[in-house]
């Protein structure tokens, strides 16, 4: 008699984990980065996907530092998960591991946002830097500016 409800549960348990999503599989997404101003310091690039977080120190889903090797640009390949995503890049001149800026705040050392978003007065929201991954092959092209 225990044996039916024990091959009861077995079953039932089976079927809720084949009917569980599986997990989304990250995606290639290639990040290419023009008009560096310095083809021998670090580029660092901040991936975010969320708008809580964006631009928060910290608050990135991670980041990756690039050596330019010489080059203006450079691409980097990175594997992402399907959703919205967005990206700030700042190049460290003078290799202090931070981003200068001056008495208001705003950075002395050149930075740049997914979208090439240039803001004026404050800095752009994630909805405005966001972009979208939802399959491989995505390619975000950034312009550093100066």
């Amino acid at each position: 008699m225990t044996v039916l409800p024990l091959a009861s549960l077995l079953l039932s348990g089976l079927l809720l984990t084949a009917a569980a999503p599986a997990p989304a599989e990250p995606q290639s997404v290639t990040v290419t980065v023009t008009s560096l101003v310095s083809t021998t310091a670090a580029v660092r690039l901040y991936f975010y996907n969320t708008r809580e977080g964006f631009l928060k120190s910290g608050k990135w889903a991670f980041s990756k530092s690039v050596k330019p090797a010489g080059k203006s640009e450079f691409t980097l390949p990175v594997e992402l998960p399907r959703g919205e995503w967005a990206v700030a890049i700042t190049q460290d001149l003078n290799n202090n591991d931070k981003i200068d800026k001056n008495f208001l705040g705003i950075p002395t050392e050149p930075y740049a946002f997914s979208n090439n978003v240039r803001p004026t007065v404050a800095a752009p929201g994630f909805d405005e830097c966001k972009f979208m991954v939802d399959g491989p092959g995505k390619v975000v092209s950034i312009v550093l500016k100066d």
